[in-house]
């Protein structure tokens, strides 16, 4: 589950890690009333944040730094009033419905702060680098020792002396370092907490000396988390904050349906039984020269209704031209899935090619239920194996 960066703020305001003065809004009015009453502090800068769960704000255009009440309702009228395009969200963009208005911040150094879990070490690590504000991928792909690890106690957690080691090393001095050290351990106190599998702060940044703080603040500016969806049940807090609004309406529906659902962007609707075959699945219909539309995986041991539900999903898509079912039956019958087929034919209709590839348990008894419903399912294939299948399906929307 993603929060959104507003959130986020105030989780570390919770944690006593240091943030700016902000709030979040949704109309330009909202935006302007914060502004006023920042501009009384007198701060040098505000900005303007799109809060979408989408990277690549800045570059958009949707995150401005401005100095006036009126640069604000400029910034907001445009956030508010357009799509926000990045290479991380759809081809069409986001609707933009919150902004977050806060106080600007002077910035002498950027440093880049996470937690999150080592799979390979089997421990949450804490990952820092003295290159913080820029795309931290980037940087482990072009300077792998400039990112630092820690690996954190799976008991008792960040130890002080880790914190600390890890000020010297990016560089930090003075009052820098004890400043430092208690953001470290409130966030991988956090961390564990809320069940976070990321807690990201980038930039972390030190401000300029004044003489109220002769080695500046260290000030968490942005910050993103992601939390376990399977410890919900027990963080009600954290559960709250989740914005359904930014979801595919689609993985909702499925998710509510018990149904694992992903959009992708081609046009061959994927029914499979497992991640691992869904992954299969749309690289073969790749190597035919297919483009995957979704997979929605049904899991092992999925119901009638829940079969009819998943074509329900994959069909009311209109750029789904063909779909491909693929199940290997374990738990799951074959013949099940053959019945749910031919129910689901019946009752949301097959209007575009429909292959079907069953192996496994009951898959004679699935292949006689095929067999007996071809007539009323005039758009239906079957497959003698995988490769058949997608080669079928790839020729079918071709």
């Amino acid at each position: 589950m993603k929060i959104h960066e507003y959130q986020a703020r105030e989780l570390l305001a919770t944690a006593n890690i240091p943030v700016p003065n902000g709030s979040m809004v949704t109309s330009v009015e909202d935006a302007v009333q914060v502004g006023e009453r920042l501009a009384a502090d007198s701060p040098p800068v505000m900005v303007v944040k799109a809060q979408v769960h989408a990277g690549g704000r800045g570059k958009a255009g949707f995150v401005k730094v401005v100095k006036s009440v009126d640069e604000i309702r400029e910034a907001a009228s445009f956030m508010l009033g357009n799509r926000m395009v990045s290479p991380q969200t759809p081809p069409d963009g986001l609707a933009v419905d919150r902004l977050l208005v806060a106080e600007g911040v002077d910035i002498d150094r950027e440093i880049y702060l996470a937690i999150t879990t080592d799979r390979t070490r089997r421990t949450n690590t804490l990952i820092a680098s003295a290159e913080g504000g820029v795309e931290i991928e980037q940087v482990a792909e072009e300077r792998p020792e400039a990112i630092l690890k820690v690996p954190m106690h799976p008991i008792d957690g960040l130890s002080d002396y880790q914190a600390r080691d890890l000020a010297f090393e990016l560089g930090l001095q003075g009052k820098q370092v004890r400043q430092f050290v208690s953001i470290a351990l409130q966030l991988a106190d956090l961390f564990v907490r809320t069940d976070a599998s990321l807690a990201e702060i980038n930039p972390l940044v030190i401000t300029p000396a004044t003489e109220a703080h002769p080695d500046g603040q260290v000030v968490a500016i942005d910050a993103k988390f992601n939390f376990d969806d399977n410890a919900m049940f027990r963080q009600q807090a954290i559960a709250e904050l989740f914005d359904p609004t930014e979801e595919d309406p689609d993985e909702m529906r499925a998710r509510d349906a018990g149904l694992s659902f992903v959009a992708l962007d081609g046009n061959i609707g994927c029914l499979v039984n497992g991640a691992g075959l869904a992954m299969s699945t749309m690289d073969i219909i790749k190597l035919h020269g297919g483009d995957p539309a979704n997979f929605l995986d049904v899991g092992g041991d999925a119901s009638q209704e829940a079969v009819t539900e998943a074509f329900r999903i994959i069909l009311a898509e209109d750029k789904v031209k063909g779909v491909l079912v693929n199940i290997f039956g374990g738990i799951m019958q074959c013949d099940r899935i053959a019945r749910a087929i031919v129910a689901a034919a019946e009752e949301v209709g097959f209007q575009v090619p429909l292959v079907v590839r069953l192996e496994g348990t009951n898959v004679e008894e699935a292949r006689a239920v095929l067999e007996q419903a071809e007539a009323r399912m005039p758009t239906m294939r079957t497959a003698t194996d995988l490769d058949d299948a997608a080669r079928k399906v790839c020729e079918s929307v071709a």
